[in-house]
């Protein structure tokens, strides 16, 4: 497995989400992490956000932003987080699609800086990276890190699987296909994420090979 840090920020010209350039906008308040981004089924998204500075500031941000469906803000003192159901621009949404596609897993948490960009760790195969990370250049400036061979850790038994892998795992053991004797087919488990039987086996087929080899790493 490889690991691929990167400085990711948009192309001068290309926008940034509208309450995100918002946001940026506000001296007293500072966006430190992203703890976790996705995009739903109908085309919004879901964002857990860790911040600082200003909340009563930052809360009245949210409520007055036209692109946010409904939002949580929780913790006191110095940092805090927000719970952020929200409407992508066409930037922001096809980004997370493809991530969401992609065969390379985003390590959480996603860094935020001052100057907008974000700094984010790529894990996967090797053969995952050749065009997976974003290099479009209309829209991303990609400055590359580091880069180099990542060892396993006790926390990467499923979390080196993609967020489609989860979904279709989920998929599958709600509905018992792991279970003696099997419960479900991959017809079973397509129907119910919508997708053909042969992308579940081909899901299922990589998620078992990520899954084991980690306990082959660790013999």
């Amino acid at each position: 497995m490889r690991y691929a840090r990167v400085r990711v920020a948009p192309t001068e010209g290309a926008g940034d989400h509208p309450l995100g350039a918002r946001l940026a906008e506000v001296e007293d308040v500072e966006r430190e992490r992203v703890h976790r981004i996705e995009l739903l089924d109908d085309g919004t998204g879901l964002l857990l956000a860790e911040a600082s500075g200003d909340r009563d500031r930052y809360e009245r941000l949210l409520a007055d932003s036209e692109f946010v469906h409904d939002y949580t803000v929780t913790g006191t003192g110095g940092n805090w987080y927000a719970y952020v159901h929200f409407e992508p621009n066409e930037q922001v949404r096809g980004t997370l699609a493809e991530f969401r596609d992609s065969e390379l897993m985003i390590e959480m948490p996603i860094e935020a800086l001052p100057d907008g960009a974000r700094e984010m760790t790529f894990v996967g195969d090797e053969a995952a990276f050749a065009d997976a990370i974003p290099t479009d250049p209309e829209r991303y400036d990609v400055e590359l890190l580091e880069m180099g061979e990542r060892p396993p850790r006790a926390d990467d038994l499923f979390s080196c699987l993609t967020e489609r892998q989860r979904e279709v795992l989920d998929a599958a053991l709600e509905r018992g296909y792991y279970e003696n004797p099997r419960r479900a087919t991959h017809e079973e488990v397509a129907d119910a994420l919508d997708v053909s039987p042969s992308t579940v086996g081909e899901h299922l087929r990589k998620i078992e090979s990520r899954v084991f080899s980690q306990f082959a790493r660790e013999r």
